[in-house]
């Protein structure tokens, strides 16, 4: 069954807490294209599907590697939702944008 984008947009609206905010942690090495582009990627996606209900991290792997720990991260770029439970992690620029919709549960799987 085929959704319309009102319909998932609306699903998506419909599942977002009125006062939940969502966490979100993005690991970059430096300020290369990739990095940049995740980060660019994550915003849009956040501005247009949680709409001031998020916060994002950026942390930059160059200046503090030992972060990486805690997070398990092995590739870079990574995105980490911390919050909402659970964890979910993203690895990659960010660009194929029903991906990481569907990685973070703002969009449900068909």
């Amino acid at each position: 069954m085929m959704r319309s984008k009102d319909e998932m947009k609306k699903k998506t609206a419909d599942s977002i807490a009125a006062n939940e905010i969502w966490e979100l942690r993005l690991y970059v090495a430096g300020q290369t294209s990739k990095s940049m582009a995740a980060f660019s990627n994550l915003k849009k996606l956040c501005e247009e599907h949680l709409q001031g209900q998020y916060r994002i991290e950026v942390i930059d792997l160059l200046e503090n590697p030992a972060l990486a720990k805690g997070d398990q991260i092995f590739a870079i770029p990574t995105l980490v939702r911390k919050l909402p439970e659970p964890i979910k992690k993203i690895i990659g620029n960010l660009s194929n944008k029903e991906r990481v919709l569907v990685g973070l549960n703002l969009l449900p799987t068909a």
